[in-house]
């Protein structure tokens, strides 16, 4: 246990110092720790997800409980995954404390700091409900996402931010995508029953599975069965109104979910473009396990068409735009303390120079779906609404789909947040 404390140590403090991806992060430690077993990783994961998940209500705990913040940053972190177990895990009280003990004595030669650690912990215990009721009275411990955050989403959605903020610290439901070219939804759910899986329709293809489960206990899933993809991205593919034929891009298109689900939808040209070598290789693996040919797969700029365009236009296109991910951070809680405020204006420019450039491509009559997995503004609406001040050749359809407000789509228990606009190229 002491081994898989330190390694969480190390994967915490490599998001929240290093600043790098909780995903990749985990991707690396795999490989380094290569004798880890499935429930040692199960662990790892579970703690450094909950720390960054809560890492706002954690910090304000430790502000309150500390005098000085220990200038030995994985000691900092063996206590903020100190506070998340007492809170949140089932593990006895009086085991974490140990195990935090011992770890601190790995971890540092400073007998002043393996004493904190006891001593930090044990005060929470004793102190806890006044603690937790101190930690709510500031913003960030109350909602655990940074203060720039909550603001934004106070002054954008006044009557929904606060269960927009709740939503974001849940874990996230398991949805799949049957492939209805292989088995009905109705079919695919009995196969749930019959392994004991209960799962509930959402919409279309989409089944909400009661208890998350391993991918290789899904019946058919080798056999292209079902597919792992969230609710709210299971509307882009139908949204983007597509018929028997037509030539369709998928831009940004790794790890190719839009992809296969467009491609299981109707039979059509299909170009799925990604600017990462290793993501195209999801592409073709999904494709392969699905049953499903795309036209083409190509590595290329979506912002510079002419690196790989070969000028035949579009029916359709599929932009699903990088973003600040503010509206999965319930599957990505690092988003929350890896993005700045300041990071939006230069996502917002990049969001304009490939919606711009693609509309160059997309054929007289043809139709552009505008995708984000953003709650904010600035990336959705405001920025449609410039785009259509420069382009008269553009219209905005209406969209009709459940859930779907001015083009947005909140999360909640049943699925991730997203933005869709349909422009028409008149």
């Amino acid at each position: 246990m002491i081994k898989t404390q330190l390694i969480t140590v190390a994967v915490v403090n490599n998001v929240l110092a290093g600043r790098h991806s909780l995903t990749r992060t985990l991707h690396d430690c795999w490989q380094k720790h290569t004798t880890l077993s499935g429930q040692q990783k199960g662990a790892i994961q579970d703690c450094s997800y909950g720390v960054l998940r809560f890492y706002g209500q954690l910090t304000e705990i430790l502000a309150i409980l500390l005098t000085k913040k220990p200038s030995d940053k994985n000691i900092y972190c063996l206590l903020l995954i100190g506070l998340y177990q007492l809170l949140y895990s089932r593990t006895p009280a009086y085991t974490i404390i140990n195990q935090a003990v011992s770890a601190a004595h790995k971890l540092t030669q400073s007998k002043k700091l393996q004493g904190l650690a006891n001593a930090v912990l044990r005060n929470f215990l004793r102190q806890k409900a006044s603690l937790l009721a101190q930690a709510e009275k500031k913003e960030t411990g109350r909602y655990s996402h940074p203060q720039w955050w909550i603001s934004k989403l106070r002054v954008q959605y006044p009557q929904h931010y606060r269960a927009i903020l709740s939503t974001g610290n849940k874990r996230p439901a398991m949805t799949l995508r049957v492939n209805q070219r292989k088995i009905s939804v109705a079919g695919y759910q009995r196969l749930l029953t019959e392994q004991g899986m209960e799962s509930s329709w959402i919409w279309h293809g989409a089944l909400l599975l009661k208890k998350p489960v391993s991918v290789d206990t899904l019946p058919g899933f080798n056999k292209g069965m079902v597919s792992i993809q969230d609710a709210g991205a299971q509307l882009a593919a139908p949204l983007l109104d597509i018929s028997q034929g037509m030539h369709v891009l998928d831009a940004c298109a790794a790890p190719g979910g839009k992809s296969t689900h467009l491609l299981e939808l109707a039979d059509i040209s299909l170009t799925a473009l990604d600017h990462d070598n290793v993501r195209l290789a999801q592409i073709e693996q999904n494709l392969e396990r699905l049953e499903v040919h795309a036209s083409q797969v190509i590595c290329g700029n979506a912002s510079d068409p002419d690196s790989w365009w070969d000028g035949k236009l579009f029916d359709r296109i599929l932009a699903d735009v990088p973003c600040s991910a503010s509206g999965v951070v319930c599957r990505h809680p690092d988003i929350k303390w890896l993005r700045r405020e300041t990071d939006l204006q230069a996502l917002v420019s990049q969001q304009q120079v490939i919606l711009d450039a693609l509309w160059q491509t997309l054929a007289r009559n043809g139709k552009l779906l505008y995708v984000t997995c953003s709650v904010f503004m600035e990336e959705n609406k405001w920025l449609i609404r410039r785009f259509l001040q420069r382009h008269t050749d553009a219209q905005n359809i209406s969209l009709s789909a459940p859930e779907l407000h001015d083009g947005q789509l909140l999360p909640n228990n049943c699925h991730d947040g997203f933005f869709y606009t349909l422009l028409h190229k008149q």
